[in-house]
């Protein structure tokens, strides 16, 4: 679908370029988008071989071996299941061509070449992966926490013994407020959606 003719209208080399959102319904990441659940594109850079795309649920990757084959694999990062870490931004040189952004998703190292015109753009990205990966590390802290208040509270309830209370009964009750405890928790301090800190710092 992104042809020739529209790689060398957005001037597409090996180094990435950032594409505006009035292209984006001319990258093949669109297609995989989850539109039907409300995921948006907030970011988007395109070499001849890859494309990365940055939505408010996840990063989409079309990774090609190579500019002049066609073939391409398709990896979805969901942010909420793959934490985003170790963000850096090496700016361009006196002689350079490109800026490198680099980050961690989940276990996954990333390292993109963006030529360097579009630095002001990769910045804002840059911004927006740190909060993000801010967020995702508090989350974590507290959602540990909210575990652990659940393991005390427990262990205190099973130090009190009374004859007369149902065993069952009490078991129940305490498996159900467990339950509900943390699938609220989760609820909480998982977030699966950023599009509120993409749309604070990118500026497209």
């Amino acid at each position: 679908m992104f042809g020739k003719v529209a790689a060398d209208l957005l001037g597409l080399s090996d180094v990435g370029a950032v594409i505006k959102p009035e292209n984006y319904d001319k990258v093949d990441a669109d297609d995989y988008v989850l539109h039907e659940d409300n995921e948006k594109i907030y970011f988007l850079i395109k070499s001849k071989s890859d494309e990365y795309c940055f939505t408010n649920q996840a990063l989409i990757h079309l990774d090609g071996t190579s500019a002049i084959s066609k073939k391409r694999m398709l990896h979805r990062y969901n942010y909420s299941t793959h934490k985003i870490s170790s963000v850096y931004l090496e700016t361009a040189g006196t002689v350079d061509l490109d800026v490198e952004i680099k980050f961690n998703l989940g276990g996954t190292p990333f390292s993109i070449d963006v030529h360097k015109k579009h630095i002001e753009e990769i910045k804002d990205l840059y911004k927006a992966l740190i909060k993000i990966a801010e967020i995702t590390h508090d989350n974590e802290i507290s959602l540990g926490y909210a575990r652990q208040s659940l393991e005390l509270a427990s262990s205190t309830v099973s130090q009190i013994h009374k004859a007369e209370i149902d065993l069952a009964e009490q078991f129940k009750s305490i498996n159900q407020f467990a339950f509900n405890w943390l699938n609220e928790s989760q609820k909480q301090y998982k977030s699966k959606d950023f599009g509120a800190i993409f749309e604070r710092y990118i500026n497209l």
